[in-house]
């Protein structure tokens, strides 16, 4: 399996790419491909990084697994194609984006728009075999994801992360906040929103982000 990925990732994330850990990762990625269905399609694994340069990563979301339901996936957290039903935490996400900033809801769930103005759609797994949730956990994909948020951290500054969640938090525990903004709210499911919705209605982290990204001399995001 042979790794496509924007010139400018690929030069940051070079070294990376040599590790053992990676290659046996990507060994592994290439044998489930071969032997089952799983999500997203391969050429779609890295459209995360494809769609944001590292030099043009404003903001950061962290997801975990990709959809692993038929035709949703397509490399971006939590986005999915125009002609998927639009997902239950997204659905959340748009609530929150509306309340907020005032935005209407979109007609679908595809954020390839976010991440064309910046905004880093990072799953913290990359693949996933159909049906089958954290099918891919624990094979060096987390590994890889910690290693592209700490040169996100160490070598850029002025960068938003929004954290949705215990697991997001875990993530960013290394972001150096000295340089960076980040946001921290339960995750947008509707498992953790209806439990608590003060947890992530009304916190306005969207456009708090973007009176940050303003205040640096940025362009705000269009939510």
């Amino acid at each position: 399996m042979q790794v496509t990925i924007e010139p400018s990732w690929k030069a940051v994330l070079e070294e990376e790419f040599e590790k053992p850990y990676f290659k046996d990762l990507l060994h592994f990625v290439k044998s489930e491909y071969a032997s089952n269905l799983c999500f997203p399609p391969e050429n779609q694994i890295f459209s995360a990084f494809n769609h944001t340069p590292f030099n043009e990563v404003k903001v950061v979301i962290i997801g975990q697994d990709p959809y692993h339901g038929p035709g949703q996936a397509h490399g971006l957290c939590f986005s999915v194609d125009e002609n998927v039903a639009v997902p239950p935490s997204l659905k959340n996400i748009f609530e929150e984006i509306k309340t907020d900033i005032g935005s209407p809801i979109p007609k679908n769930g595809n954020l390839e728009r976010w991440a064309d103005q910046g905004v880093l759609l990072l799953n913290a797994t990359l693949t996933v075999r159909t049906h089958q949730a954290g099918s891919h956990k624990n094979k060096g994909w987390e590994k890889f994801t910690d290693a592209v948020i700490e040169k996100l951290s160490n070598e850029k500054k002025e960068i938003v992360f929004l954290l949705w969640g215990n697991y997001a938090k875990k993530k960013g525990k290394k972001i150096d906040r000295s340089k960076h903004k980040v946001i921290e709210t339960i995750h947008p499911s509707p498992l953790s929103v209806n439990k608590n919705k003060e947890g992530w209605f009304g916190k306005k982290q969207f456009s708090k982000t973007n009176e940050y990204l303003i205040e640096k001399g940025g362009k705000p995001i269009e939510w």
